[in-house]
């Protein structure tokens, strides 16, 4: 049977998704992070007035070209502007941030002026509007910010705050619920056997969800019967996942039950096994409303696939405008490369920016499924399509950002 191509798998994953998740309405104190809903709008127009970019005197640019004195009639500072209107001869001390009075239409620094009692002497003459923020200059009632599945950063939040929305409508974080398998796992901190491993993928595929907008749950570890398997399954159905992600027991082996566990618990088979290095065993289907995605049990097989699967899941749950797109970039590779099979590859490699800023690709030596440090010492993965060509140091790649 030919294995499915790893853009289908994508397709089919995110096509099965009926709807985002619902929408929650928070302060926007606590919207970093969030995703939008709806695109934000102005409440107020900002600034709400013609505000002074500097500490000076409000004046009337007209009045300065004589070089006559000006009567100083009164004070303007934020949050507390000056009320009555400038009027030929006149100017009002002025500081920055604050209202720019009626009538004036100019800022004369104050290293520009001379101070004799009640009176200033302008140095220099000045074009109308000259360090004066027009009212509107940021932002106006009405205005529109962002989009439906943009995620707010924090550079985004002092924007958000001062668009006057007391409360925004944001996605519901997806529930990512994260299982690994096996009788050879033991948690972090507990004593091993000598035939067992310590359970690592669960933490970076947590973290990875996490970082991509979910709330996770860990259901620990499923020993290789049934019964455990059907527990954690049952748990995740219980605390109403969106997404159950399991790790390990996905192949065709005596003591890897998971797919039939699903099954037995009602789970509708999509597919199983990519076309794919790392990650070929990897399985989706349905259960009620929950998505399930079964991921390989070595580290880089699982962590590859949560990359280049489990974040564009969260993501169109996020109702992320193209959330299936490919965020990858070219480079150049630093060593040779062999031809590829069938299956596209992702290529743990180093990556470094040269003087032009071009990235180049350093493939690891090693690209064992198994081992842990590979992923700890790599920044991208080099893509390489299935029948890929043999490539040659200074060909330029495709890669996708692990950082």
């Amino acid at each position: 049977m030919a294995l499915l191509p790893v853009s289908e798998a994508i397709a089919r994953i995110l096509a099965a998704v009926p709807a985002p998740t619902g929408v929650e309405i928070v302060a926007v104190e606590q919207a970093t992070g969030r995703t939008l809903a709806a695109p934000l709008i102005a409440a107020r127009t900002q600034p709400p007035f013609n505000a002074s970019a500097m500490d000076g005197y409000a004046v009337r640019a007209d009045d300065l070209a004589s070089g006559t004195p000006l009567q100083l009639i009164g004070t303007s500072a934020a949050g507390h502007g000056f009320h009555g209107a400038v009027h030929a001869g006149e100017t009002v001390r002025i500081f920055t941030g604050a209202p720019v009075p009626q009538g004036a239409d100019t800022v004369l620094i104050q290293e520009n002026a001379q101070v004799h009692g009640d009176q200033i002497t302008p140095a220099q003459s000045e074009v109308a509007g000259r360090f004066v923020r027009p009212a509107g200059a940021d932002f106006t009632v009405g205005q529109s910010f962002f989009h439906a599945g943009y995620r707010l950063r924090p550079k985004d939040m002092a924007l958000a705050a001062s668009l006057g929305v007391r409360a925004i409508n944001v996605r519901r974080p997806p529930r990512v619920a994260v299982l690994a398998t096996g009788d050879e796992l033991v948690l972090p901190g507990h004593d091993l056997a000598a035939d067992q491993i310590i359970a690592a993928n669960h933490i970076t595929v947590q973290a990875m969800a996490e970082a991509a907008g979910a709330t996770t749950l860990f259901l620990g570890i499923a020993r290789d019967t049934l019964e455990d398997l059907a527990r954690a399954i049952k748990a995740a159905g219980d605390w109403q996942a969106d997404v159950l992600v399991t790790m390990g027991g996905a192949s065709e082996g005596d003591h890897d039950l998971v797919q039939a566990a699903l099954k037995t618990a009602g789970m509708t088979l999509d597919f199983w096994k990519i076309a794919m290095r790392p990650g070929k065993p990897l399985m989706y289907g349905g259960l009620g409303h929950m998505r399930v995605l079964g991921l390989p049990g070595n580290p880089a097989s699982s962590i590859v696939c949560a990359h280049v699967f489990l974040k564009p899941l969260v993501a169109v749950l996020l109702g992320t405008p193209l959330a299936g797109e490919e965020r990858s970039f070219t480079g150049r590779l630093m060593s040779p490369l062999p031809a590829n099979d069938q299956r596209q590859a992702y290529m743990r490699a180093k990556l470094e920016l040269d003087t032009n800023g071009t990235a180049q690709l350093a493939p690891l030596a090693s690209q064992d499924s198994s081992l842990t440090h590979g992923l700890a010492q790599a920044q991208a993965l080099i893509i390489r399509p299935p029948f890929a060509e043999a490539a040659e140091t200074g060909d330029v790649c495709k890669y996708i950002a692990l950082d």
